[in-house]
């Protein structure tokens, strides 16, 4: 394929491939919105469920380095520069090394952590250490669950071969098995007063993994691409996606971390504290989730390949990239800042989660909120790197923005619980403040090093931005005077009445942008200059 031909198709796969991403993961956010309205009734914000959300978290971190994260980074435009080859049994070679090597480190970090789950309770929650009780059972949670990181780093794998070959959906869908799972087993332990329902929990998310590595590995069979694992970590293949990896294992992370720095912290706070977050966290997610990361998951792979072919549309399409984030993510960081409280007490105020509890959700949900953009455009931003293969500079920067995280808790979350008690909304704020650091110092090496230069239109794409939120945000101020207060109405009339915001709400912010000039021919991809 020549550079023009790369260019010209380009535009098209990028707008109906995300559209796709987007459709599939917005099933599955959906489904793990609803399954955080029945943790909510079920489990509640108590000590249980504090130590639940730890001992989750501590795969989910790992799984990010191994699975979707680093990992991908690095993996995926590997694997692109072995397709451009042209040879199927080159590309067949480096899966079969790669899924290994993969294989037999996760096998080995995985016994590792059941071993030694108390020194990561220790690690991540040292708050518990004087109480048995909380301590032993996040112990025990961190056992249960940390076999999922195997099988979920293994699942996102497989997930980036189908990405790299354009197969988004079935990876985007798979998450959908997680939520499902969960789901069944709250509402059918929830309940239970022979066993904590967490322990039952536990033993879904393992499920859930089997289930998911399990529905995507017939796809990649079916490109002929299945892996027949083999070890050799001296092979030149593996050596370059370890070398990227590697540095990528901390940069494509730095939130992750910046969560579990927050998890300690928060386990010497008041009880609900890790509850209180995980909730304004979720909530955060939907957006980010559905836009950030479909956007990202297209962009990387059509950037690698533009890249290889030393064409000038990678420009273009990371340009796209960032305007088709910052479109959704101001409008949406507006609206969860002026509807948290309605939204938490439609979804969470329910069974064992009380009004308190949505009120202290909805301070970390504000600040948390606030660093919304920020997150959703350091995923488009980081591919402009990895598609480069520099994972570098990346960590370079993450260094310095998880340094200034630490130095920003110090500075809200002290005073934030001494005079307001609400010190886990400072530590939202300082994680928002820190992703705002490090999404400005990723645009600018991009700059800076000749890898991107912005296209025209950003002042008038700005002004449009501007205007619209401006005219949604009066929108859902005048609304909300309409609206009762939702937390002494049915769960039927607060569907209602946050439906019709969100609805109106959108309504307003689309009309807004044609008022202010944007059609949809202006949301396609600029061509190469």
């Amino acid at each position: 394929m020549s550079v023009t031909q790369t260019s010209k198709i380009a535009p098209t796969s990028l707008l109906r491939s995300s559209a796709l991403v987007g459709a599939m993961t917005m099933i599955s956010r959906v489904m793990g919105l609803i399954r955080d309205v029945v943790f909510a009734r079920y489990l509640g914000a108590d000590a249980a469920a504090d130590a639940f959300y730890i001992a989750f978290r501590i795969p989910n971190l790992f799984r990010r380095f191994f699975a979707e994260g680093a990992f991908a980074q690095a993996f995926v435009p590997v694997l692109s520069e072995y397709r451009q080859g042209g040879s199927q049994q080159a590309v067949k070679y480096l899966i079969d090394h790669v899924a290994g090597c993969l294989g037999l480190s996760l096998v080995v970090l995985t016994s590792l952590a059941i071993l030694g789950a108390p020194l990561l309770t220790l690690l991540f929650a040292n708050g518990y250490a004087g109480d048995d009780a909380q301590f032993g059972m996040t112990t025990q949670l961190i056992r249960i669950m940390f076999p999922y990181l195997l099988l979920i780093s293994l699942a996102g794998f497989v997930g980036s071969i189908l990405n790299s070959y354009d197969r988004f959906a079935i990876p985007a869908l798979t998450p959908v098995f997680l939520n499902l799972v969960l789901i069944i087993a709250a509402l059918m332990f929830g309940g239970s007063t022979t066993q904590e329902p967490v322990i039952a929990v536990a033993w879904g998310v393992v499920i859930a993994g089997v289930i998911q590595l399990g529905f995507q590995l017939p796809f990649v069979y079916r490109l002929g691409l299945g892996p027949n694992p083999k070890v050799n970590f001296k092979d030149p293949a593996v050596r370059k996606v370890l070398n990227l990896m590697a540095p990528a294992l901390f940069g494509a992370s730095v939130s992750q971390i910046n969560m579990m720095i927050n998890s300690m912290i928060a386990s010497h706070l008041p009880t609900g504290s890790v509850s209180w977050m995980y909730y304004s966290d979720r909530l955060t997610e939907l957006p980010l989730g559905i836009f950030a990361v479909a956007i990202a998951t297209v962009v990387l792979p059509v950037m690698s390949r533009q890249i290889k072919a030393n064409s000038p549309a990678a420009n273009a399409t990371l340009d796209w990239g960032l305007r088709s984030v910052l479109l959704i993510a101001v409008p949406a960081t507006l609206a969860l800042i002026l509807l948290a409280e309605p939204i938490l007490i439609t979804l969470f105020r329910y069974g064992q989660t009380s009004l308190h509890d949505v009120q202290m959700s909805a301070y970390s949900l504000v600040s948390y909120s606030l660093g919304l953009p920020a997150f959703m455009l350091i995923k488009v931003l980081v591919s402009g790197f990895y598609s480069r293969q520099d994972t570098r500079t990346p960590v370079k920067i993450g260094l310095w923005t998880l340094g200034a995280n630490m130095l920003l808790n110090l500075v809200y979350v002290l005073p934030m619980n001494a005079y307001w008690h609400i010190g886990h909304a400072g530590l939202t704020l300082a994680t928002a403040s820190a992703a705002a650091l490090n999404a400005y110092c990723l645009w600018r090496g991009l700059v800076t090093r000749g890898f991107y230069q912005p296209m025209h239109g950003w002042a008038k794409f700005i002004g449009q931005l501007v205007f619209a939120s401006a005219a949604m945000s009066g929108a859902l101020m005048a609304l909300m005077d309409l609206a009762p207060p939702l937390d002494a109405e049915t769960a039927v009339v607060r569907v209602f009445w946050v439906t019709v915001l969100c609805v109106l709400g959108s309504a307003a912010y689309v009309m807004g942008l044609l008022l202010a000039g944007l059609r949809p021919r202006h949301l396609r991809p600029q061509p190469a200059g």
